[in-house]
């Protein structure tokens, strides 16, 4: 399969919704990560995605809108049904990197949801994202645009790194504003719960809504195993209720380490492990977004693809504090890392 490669002109973008509309994938970009686009209502479609990355089918995905209108073709009940809560959340962080996840309407095929019945949705504030999906007249279903367990891609150089000849087209547009994936929040309780966290802190949505959101369980854990896509999961019997969940992600072919603790610690540790494998014949690279985490997530998985085409064996990282922005930014450090942290 040829690969096209599409501009953000409007020929092109009319080009790149046709695709959609026929069943075919669109990598776009979004001001989280390049996306692989899918008509969402298209089972073939959607099934294509996962072979094209090589995703297991339990791990659902997220389904892009550009109008919350769209919300009652998708949801079980319509708009209507949408909670105080819900609409709070438009209101304020909407068009934006929040994912909230509602009980799915029938529209939605299974297969999208990974089984489930429920239904993430997001609606990007990225522009050439946003006339994708008018110029498709569907909603796009769209995991990061990846061979998976790879890190996600930020740019459009990186998407066909992995999915050239793997897809029908590719957008090539701009580098991503935020450089992680979107903050997934539960609104199916009483209480929201974050799924997946993302550069929107628990914090900051808890400030919206006037209320305590939580944290999954999941994600105040060290999984025992986490299932690699390629092997099949550890756990056969785990739904994943949202992406990020079950698999392992953001992966480098490098090894990665992080080191906890001050700037000094930091820089012997890495002096040490450095030059331990140095002794092994192995090149290491060093990253330190100091207490940065809005700089730490623009750039976290562009470095590691970067490092890896140099050549890189080993990455040291210097962990971030775990509370606010950092907490979503330091769930993908310790992924990449297998979650070996010293």
């Amino acid at each position: 399969m040829e690969t096209l490669k599409l501009s953000t002109n409007s020929n092109d973008i009319k080009q790149a919704g046709e695709i959609i509309r026929r069943g075919g994938l669109v990598a776009f970009p979004t001001e989280t990560v390049y996306g692989l686009g899918a008509n969402a209502l298209d089972e073939e479609a959607v099934k294509s995605v996962y072979l094209a990355k090589g995703r297991p089918s339990d791990n659902p995905m997220i389904v892009h809108i550009a109008d919350a209108t769209e919300l009652e073709l998708l949801v079980a009940g319509g708009m209507i049904s949408l909670g105080e809560d819900v609409f709070k959340l438009m209101n304020e962080v909407w068009p934006g990197p929040l994912t909230m996840v509602f009980p799915k309407s029938a529209m939605v095929p299974d297969i999208t949801t990974g089984g489930l019945d429920t239904v993430a949705v997001r609606m990007p504030s990225n522009g050439t994202a946003y006339r994708l999906i008018k110029s498709a007249k569907r909603p796009i279903a769209a995991p990061s645009a990846n061979i998976s367990g790879r890190p996600s891609p930020t740019n459009a150089e990186d998407v066909l790194e992995d999915m050239d000849g793997r897809i029908d087209a590719v957008i090539m547009g701009e580098q991503c504003d935020v450089g992680i994936e979107s903050t997934v929040l539960d609104m199916t309780g009483e209480v929201p719960v974050i799924l997946r966290p993302g550069i929107l802190s628990r914090e900051y949505l808890s400030d919206v809504l006037g209320k305590e959101v939580v944290y999954d369980s999941s994600l105040m854990t060290v999984p025992d195993e986490l299932a690699d896509p390629e092997a099949g999961a550890a756990d056969t019997s785990f739904k994943p209720r949202s992406p990020g969940m079950k698999y392992k992600h953001y992966s480098p072919k490098a090894d990665v380490i992080l080191i906890e603790g001050s700037a000094e610690r930091f820089e012997k540790r890495s002096r040490e492990l450095g030059l331990d494998a140095m002794k092994q014949g192995k090149r290491t690279a060093i990253i330190d977004y100091g207490d940065d985490p809005k700089k730490a997530a623009h750039k976290f998985f562009s470095d590691l693809r970067e490092l890896d085409r140099q050549g890189y064996d080993l990455i040291l990282v210097r962990a971030l504090d775990r509370r606010g922005r950092g907490f979503g930014v330091m769930n993908r450090m310790l992924k990449s890392a297998g979650y070996e942290v010293v």
